[in-house]
């Protein structure tokens, strides 16, 4: 009996070394880069300059700012819009807000194949 024992775990395993015997390269091809590592480099370059590094003492993201509206106008538009922000920052995250509104026509929220997002 033990004899059989043994010829059938010999047997199962060398199914077993049989069969993981493939290639770990026949389906996860080895990576091959299209860039030299000097243009990899490069790329670097401009993150680390002051211009646009956050960590820089000089850096300013709102130097070149500009805008046509005055502190009033964006005022009243924050005051109008109070009721919708307050809605989307709720608990349910806006959902009871857009299912008691109209749909707006062309609006968007969701893209298929062969339309683009608009919100």
């Amino acid at each position: 009996m033990n004899h059989k024992s043994l010829i059938l775990g010999l047997s199962i395993a060398a199914a077993a070394a049989s069969v993981s015997a493939e290639s770990y390269t026949e389906y996860n091809t080895p990576f091959v880069s299209t860039a030299s590592p000097v243009a990899v480099l490069a790329k670097d370059v401009p993150a680390t300059s002051s211009v646009n590094n956050p960590s820089s003492t000089s850096y300013n993201p709102l130097a070149g700012f500009q805008t046509d509206r005055g502190r009033r106008a964006v005022q009243s538009e924050y005051i109008e819009d109070r009721e919708r922000v307050a809605a989307f920052t709720g608990e349910d995250s806006g959902s009871a807000y857009l299912s008691g509104r109209p749909a707006a026509a062309g609006e968007t929220f969701a893209a298929t194949a062969s339309s683009r997002i608009v919100r």
